[in-house]
């Protein structure tokens, strides 16, 4: 949401926008670390009250966002409010998993990935309309998801029972779990379907970073333009999203993922092609289209296939399926940006990172045996 003030708080704080973006990445980081300790402390505790503590930290955060000082109190604020928000990310899913089970849990997961993918989309234009009035600064938008956090401890409270029996629970010290942990990575298939995840969605970061330079630096589209060639990529996702709940159950989820991994490898090689020759524009535009398709096939059938046995360890399955692609993404991100003047970098992370999710496909979760 506060992605179109960035120029507002270089000024306003008297720093750099290289140090403003850092904001953005300690944010990020905070939400990838928040998970790998939120998630395991429910499986322990339960969902409802790590939920409404974080949540509750998560409002506090953003109110000490608003009334930074400086930019480094902005970036210390910043990671804890990413840390206070992966709560919502890794226990959203580990509810699901404790409610719901074969075609509910598909339909269910798919609904959430449409709102992964429709509130990126969303949330600069919420935030530039709130900057829009002339009462309203940087400030405002940090007060505005305070109040959303409050909101939600409010709707956590009256309305979330708990999910977690405390018969079903295990312990949550380090001891148990590093056991859970250790346990999770002697998953074939669950450790299959982390790392298709983790690679294929971690490489799309590197699409992220590498199309702002590429649509108009190389292809010299105005920033409206690549604004609305940006945002149709998130009616991909919602796409392949729903394809997997339209179809999850009537065609095994598996076979699904398989069809996406195999697509996407063809688009992606396609698309290097197309990158190393300097291909128009719209060709571009539509193999990165089909591209995403897959990824919200992807990601919908991976996390529905690697939680659906996790039952009470669906805290901690959940927080290494959502950590490992902001992890990867993290390392992929500045690689699409070594050369500014061409496409062929960010090319060649999509086929490479989907190459390495098909190969993984194939060696960890193809030869398992079918589940009923």
């Amino acid at each position: 949401m506060y992605l179109p003030a960035f120029p507002g708080i270089a000024g306003d704080l008297g720093t750099s926008a290289t140090m403003v973006q850092a904001s953005l990445t300690s944010c990020l980081l905070g939400l990838a670390f928040g998970q790998v300790v939120i998630g395991p402390i429910s499986d322990g505790q339960g969902r409802r009250k790590p939920l409404l503590i974080a949540t509750s930290f998560f409002a506090l955060a953003s109110v000490l966002c608003a009334f930074a000082p400086n930019i480094a109190t902005l970036i210390a604020a910043r990671f804890v409010q990413g840390f206070t928000a992966a709560a919502g990310v890794v226990l959203s899913r580990a509810v699901v998993r404790d409610v719901f089970s074969g075609k509910a849990l598909t339909k269910f997961f798919a609904l959430l990935m449409v709102i992964n993918a429709v509130a990126p989309m969303m949330a600069p234009i919420a935030g530039g309309a709130i900057l829009s009035f002339e009462f309203t600064n940087w400030q405002s938008i940090f007060i505005f998801l305070a109040m959303i956090g409050v909101l939600i401890v409010v709707i956590i409270h009256l309305m979330l029972k708990e999910t977690l029996p405390p018969e079903n629970r295990i312990p949550s010290s380090l001891g148990a779990t590093i056991m859970t942990m250790g346990n999770l990575l002697k998953d074939r298939s669950f450790i299959g379907y982390a790392l298709v995840v983790g690679f294929v969605h971690g490489g799309s970061f590197a699409y992220v970073s590498g199309t702002p330079f590429i649509y108009q630096e190389i292809y010299g589209v105005s920033p409206q333009t690549f604004s609305i060639l940006f945002g149709i990529n998130g009616m991909a996702i919602i796409i392949g999203s729903f394809v997997i709940g339209r179809f999850g159950g009537i065609i095994h989820e598996r076979k699904l993922l398989q069809t996406a991994v195999t697509i996407a490898l063809v688009t992606t090689f396609i698309l290097l092609i197309m990158t190393m020759i300097e291909g128009p524009l719209a060709s571009i535009v539509i193999l990165i289209f089909i591209y995403m398709i897959t990824m919200g096939m992807v990601v919908t059938s991976t996390f529905t296939l690697g939680m659906s046995k996790q039952g009470h360890r669906a805290g901690s399955a959940s927080a290494v399926l959502g950590t490992l692609p902001l992890t990867l993404g993290a390392i992929f991100t500045p690689l699409a940006g070594i050369n500014e003047s061409s496409a062929v970098p960010m090319g060649l992370i999509l086929f490479s990172t989907v190459l390495i999710g098909f190969a993984v496909f194939h060696l960890l979760i193809k030869k398992e045996p079918a589940e009923d």
